[in-house]
């Protein structure tokens, strides 16, 4: 089987011996080292992080086969606390619907099922250093590509299916920014510094979406809580940021953003 094909229901079936097999062939068809292999706890089971150390870049290896992206609105339904933050941003003039389900329908991805194949995230998304339409041809140069929209949701929320990558929670006393008790400052199921700043907004090889962040605009007085840490959700695609980002002045803010380079197995 080629470790393209890994399903991430095959990785958890694995001992902790047999994923050190697999992060060793894994490493030695990137040129790289294994770093970490350890294993964490994902909502009550167990999952291997493994590292991959390639060119002095830490890559994660993300399982991945059939999953299920995006976010069931159908079956979620806000707390008492966050219905009532998000009237409260309502009241100031922010957010897209009248309650919190219709806003997250007009800037979350939709419930579907997708098959991935299993690759090497980098831990730690990197700034762009070229115009967003020049990146492909940059990390290409690297031998590294921009992951899809559908990669990125994957390798953050794990199949979890949660609102955030640790859950429908978020603390409603503060907003993630500048915060570093937090659950945004954990690393993710498969071992990335992802979705962890509103400022760290992240761009993939769709031009439509913007990922793990908004670039900072959610800091801004008066969005209330609830709305500031939305940018961090899983399936959030950010559509404003991202319509910007394809604008007239979205190439002079390009230096800001960042994407989170992959590499093919």
């Amino acid at each position: 089987m080629s470790l393209a094909d890994l399903s991430l229901d095959e990785w958890r079936s694995f001992d902790l011996l047999t994923a050190r097999r697999i992060a060793q062939e894994a490493a030695e068809q990137v040129q790289g080292r294994v770093t970490v292999v350890e294993t964490a706890e994902h909502f009550g089971a167990p999952l291997h992080r493994v590292r991959i150390e390639r060119n002095a870049r830490e890559f994660a290896l993300v399982p991945g086969g059939a999953v299920t992206l995006g976010f069931d609105l159908d079956a979620w339904q806000p707390s008492p606390e966050q219905a009532a933050d998000y009237a409260g941003s309502l009241d100031q003039g922010y957010g897209y619907g009248p309650d919190l389900r219709a806003h997250l329908g007009q800037v979350l991805s939709p419930r579907r099922n997708v098959t991935l194949a299993t690759v090497l995230m980098a831990v730690e998304n990197e700034s762009l250093t070229a115009p967003p339409a020049d990146m492909p041809a940059v990390l290409a140069a690297r031998g590294l590509r921009m992951p899809s929209a559908d990669e990125w949701e994957h390798a953050c929320g794990a199949g979890a299916g949660t609102l955030f990558r640790w859950g429908n929670d978020c603390p409603l006393d503060r907003i993630p920014y500048g915060d570093r008790t937090g659950p945004q400052n954990q690393l993710s199921a498969f071992g990335l510094r992802i979705a962890y700043d509103t400022y760290s907004a992240e761009l993939t090889s769709d031009v439509t979406a913007v990922h793990g962040g908004d670039g900072g605009e959610s800091v801004c007085g008066g969005y209330g809580h609830m709305l500031a840490w939305l940018p961090l959700a899983t399936a959030n695609r950010n559509p404003s940021m991202a319509e910007f980002m394809n604008g007239p002045d979205g190439e002079d803010l390009s230096e800001d953003f960042s994407t989170r380079p992959v590499l093919t197995l």
